[in-house]
């Protein structure tokens, strides 16, 4: 199949109306970002960055990072090699052979539970390697890169999986339970976000929101970015918009940037930060959504990360206080 694309003269990008004072809270971060995963990132010399700061650990050059986990450091090899590094004693590690890629895994107690690159589920007893459950997923085209690692919440493992669903299974039993469509889209559709608000989980796709409690409720948003607090989920869309909501998933404010392409969202306090492609800091106050604009310095071609209030983008930091 070819794919053909129409050139463009012009092409549309955020330009603000009003523009507050220069955002002066960036600096070199004196470090560079190599590659992402869901809540940590690699750096240039193969240490990793987590939301608290730099753990001094190396990476082997070999692997991929995949997570952080109950105080354990997860990467593996294509091969399927998983190392673990405890994050409070770089020297105590553990690892176990699964024989194929791992795109997501989460560490609780002696289990490790893991989402496979073709969209196969597995719990494994870490100190025995023996295998505890297995469930092959459905099969799909293209995942996001921003892949889920498994959930241990109150006696059950939810997977994330790569083709938009989530599967509960009983860690007791070993069983799975259940399993919720959170979207059905061909392409890119793997669950890029889970969370519980208010006692409901919250999944979503970069195409949908989904709230289980009872029942299920579902929005359809094509989604950049989500964070929360206690009782209020927040979302950056495709289309430029900023859209408050509860967690049933009814609207509460929204405003929209035209063209603008959103890079990350950071929740602190009374107010939102978003940062722009073209360069600008976005910042929304989470009641009156009213907001302000400033410009900030910063390349906008390559990694993003996200942690103890701070954008950390390519080599440079930029705060949010």
């Amino acid at each position: 199949m070819v794919l053909l694309f129409s050139a463009c003269s012009t092409k549309e990008v955020y330009k603000p109306t009003q523009l507050g004072s220069d955002w002066n809270k960036d600096k070199d971060s004196k470090f560079m970002i190599e590659d992402t995963a869901s809540n940590v990132a690699l750096l240039e010399d193969s240490k990793v960055l987590t939301a608290k700061g730099i753990i001094p650990l190396d990476i082997n050059s070999s692997y991929r990072l995949i997570s952080q986990s109950d105080g354990w450091i997860i990467s593996g090899s294509t091969d399927g090699n998983v190392s673990l590094v405890s994050t409070k004693d770089t020297t105590v590690k553990k690892s176990i052979n699964l024989k194929k890629t791992v795109a997501g895994a989460s560490v609780q107690g002696g289990e490790l539970a893991v989402v496979f690159a073709d969209n196969e589920i597995a719990l494994y007893d870490l100190n025995t390697k023996a295998i505890l459950f297995k469930e092959q997923g459905g099969k799909y085209v293209a995942a996001d890169s921003r892949i889920v690692n498994p959930l241990f919440m109150d006696g059950l493992v939810l997977f994330a999986t790569l083709d938009g669903k989530v599967i509960f299974v009983n860690d007791a039993e070993k069983k799975r339970l259940r399993t919720v469509i959170v979207s059905s889209e061909d392409n890119f559709n793997n669950v890029i976000s889970l969370d519980v608000i208010q006692n409901r989980i919250i999944a979503t796709t970069s195409y949908s929101i989904l709230s289980i409690a009872q029942k299920e409720i579902r929005a359809k948003y094509e989604i950049r970015n989500i964070v929360h607090d206690k009782n209020t989920l927040y979302i950056a869309t495709k289309q430029g918009e900023i859209i408050s909501l509860t967690p049933n998933l009814q609207v509460i404010s929204k405003i929209k940037f035209p063209f603008a392409h959103f890079y990350g969202m950071i929740n602190d306090g009374n107010k939102l930060y978003i940062l722009e492609k073209e360069g600008y800091m976005i910042v929304v106050d989470k009641k009156s959504f009213d907001y302000s604009v400033h410009e900030v310095d910063f390349d906008s071609d390559g990694f993003i990360f996200m942690g103890n209030k701070k954008f950390f983008i390519n080599d440079t930091t930029i705060s949010v206080e």
